[in-house]
């Protein structure tokens, strides 16, 4: 399985979105607002979860981290270049 497959599985698991599966979570679509609708309390329940799963840290600058997780693809840039792949 792909890392953004797995963040997929994360986003779902983490925030209870039942009716949602990862084949409907396009990499490039946005999160927030007009893509999937999450709003900053998911933020930060996906922040602490990808905290946990991927041992990352994320900035207190919430410019900076609202980049990182714009969509799956950038989450997963995210952590690639945080463990240096």
């Amino acid at each position: 399985m792909t890392l953004e497959n797995n963040i997929k599985e994360l986003i779902i698991k983490s925030l209870n979105l039942e009716d949602i599966k990862p084949s409907d979570i396009n990499d490039e679509d946005p999160l927030f607002e007009d893509g999937l609708g999450l709003d900053s309390i998911d933020a930060l329940e996906l922040g602490m979860a990808l905290k946990k799963n991927y041992d990352i840290e994320l900035s207190t600058d919430k410019s900076e981290n609202s980049k990182y997780f714009y969509s799956v693809k950038t989450i997963a840039d995210f952590i690639r270049s945080s463990k240096g792949e």
